[in-house]
């Protein structure tokens, strides 16, 4: 039997009924007709990178939706590309790319970082952003929806037609229906001059906002991860892109590590910390001033083998247990970031977790999704825990990440809802209060609960337990 597995925690193996790969909508209309006809529930995916279980079901119907990666439409005055959900962000760029052959205008705005064989449909449930200094999620570039609903009827939602059901599907996890195509809102695409310092995070604060005043348009900080040393959460590279001058030349591509040098420096993150940050710094210090493209630039080198790499890099014993770097976000109100990091530094330091890589970036308050993430102006804070698959390598994780979440919401803050299933009750409805009306809303417009993962199975609970009590 097939066993499905998230690609970068590897800790959500799922065993489907069976999987079904849709070249078209009909063929999805089919496949969810045919799942309601056999009391089969439906979970769907994309690039298999979420790592809470929100794409997989034990014993589901598995949609996988990357044979749907057709641009169906684009719109040359407006700047939209149409385009089916399974398309990842390099099919993307490429296709935005051949839309307009005779000088290149329009770009993506932003993608999800660290990873590039994510698709289209997967940031749209999960929210995503990117390294956008003054961007809402992802859900503000999303013009419109085609939806497969559960009753297998075909839907376009928007913030002018079915406006509730747009709000519910941006950000609502494949819940509420299979979105086979959107429409994305591009920008002008333009050479941008990276900007470098390294400096501490208390200075960061001043020099993002001289960053943003001078028009900077993209940015964040990679702050260092040695626990003994003074710097720690502290000090930290900032990279910024202001648009370029006109008269500067068109990028090269050269000045972003290829992936050995990349490899090295992960492995020193393992192996010497002070090393992995002055090395890091010291690469990008030497490219403060290339010109890259705004969407080419937000491409990024992915290594999905990571147990693999640390035996090869000698970090790990070949007769170890499996490892993993298991993501979370956390959200703090920009003026609390200082205080918030100072906790994290004693959190991490307390729980002997092992941060491998870490930034922090900024995210606008989110007024499209129904479930909102960012609900209001935000500080990012994103840790990359090395953690053992064992189960005290697990919950020690999952502890930290626990103490890390109180941190935050003790100063205002919030955090990702579906990195993992780490998060108690109480914390999940002190982030997202209004996350029992999400699950009602779930069950008006999915009475069946056709869509399911293991995600949801694990907090729809949330959600029977508040209404029994109120």
């Amino acid at each position: 039997m097939t066993i499905l597995n998230d690609v970068h925690s590897r800790l959500n193996p799922t065993r489907p009924h069976r999987i079904e790969q849709p070249t078209d909508i009909d063929g999805v209309v089919a496949a969810v007709r045919s799942a309601r006809r056999e009391g089969r529930a439906v979970s769907l995916c994309g690039g298999r990178h979420a790592m809470g279980g929100q794409q997989f079901g034990e014993g589901c119907v598995q949609l996988d939706l990357t044979a749907m990666r057709r641009t169906l439409r684009f719109c040359p005055t407006a700047g939209h590309i149409e385009i089916e959900a399974g398309a990842d962000w390099p099919c993307i760029i490429n296709a935005t790319h051949a839309a307009q052959p005779d000088g290149i205008r329009w770009g993506i705005r932003q993608k999800q970082t660290g990873a590039d064989a994510l698709t289209l449909g997967g940031a749209i449930a999960a929210n995503a952003h990117g390294r956008g200094l003054l961007m809402q999620p992802i859900g503000d570039d999303i013009e419109d929806c085609t939806v497969v609903l559960a009753d297998g009827s075909v839907v376009r939602c928007s913030r002018e037609e079915r406006i509730e059901l747009f709000g519910l599907v941006v950000g609502g996890y494949g819940l509420f229906g299979v979105v086979v195509a959107a429409t994305l809102r591009l920008g002008e695409r333009r050479r941008l001059e990276r900007l470098v310092d390294v400096l501490d995070l208390d200075d960061a604060m001043n020099a993002i906002m001289r960053r943003v005043s001078d028009g900077c348009l993209y940015g964040d900080f990679q702050y260092a991860i040695e626990p003994s040393d003074t710097g720690f959460l502290r000090r930290g590279v900032m990279a910024c892109y202001r648009p370029a001058p006109t008269n500067a030349p068109d990028p090269d591509g050269a000045g972003d590590l290829p992936r050995e040098a990349w490899l090295s420096l992960l492995a020193l993150a393992h192996r010497d910390k002070p090393r992995a940050f002055s090395d890091y710094a010291r690469h990008y210090l030497g490219t403060h001033g290339r010109v890259y493209w705004s969407d080419s630039m937000q491409l990024s080198l992915y290594i999905p083998s990571y147990a693999e790499f640390l035996v090869e890099a000698g970090v790990r014993a070949a007769n170890a247990p499996d490892e993993s770097l298991v993501i979370g976000e956390i959200y703090v109100p920009p003026e609390m970031l200082i205080d918030f990091m100072d906790a994290a530094r004693r959190i991490l330091r307390a729980t002997s977790v092992e941060d491998i890589y870490g930034t922090i970036r900024s995210i606008q308050r989110d007024t499209t999704s129904f479930l909102p993430w960012a609900r209001r102006d935000f500080a990012c804070v994103i840790f990359n825990l090395r953690t053992v698959h064992t189960p005290s390598g697990i919950e020690r994780t999952h502890e930290a990440f626990r103490q890390l979440y109180d941190a935050a919401l003790d100063r205002g803050g919030s955090f990702f809802l579906t990195y993992h299933r780490a998060a108690r009750p109480d914390q999940v409805l002190r982030a997202y209060p209004e996350f029992p009306e999400f699950l009602k809303r779930k069950r008006r417009y999915d009475p069946d609960e056709l869509f399911q993962s293991e995600w949801y199975r694990a907090y729809r609970l949330i959600g029977d337990e508040t209404a029994a009590a109120s």
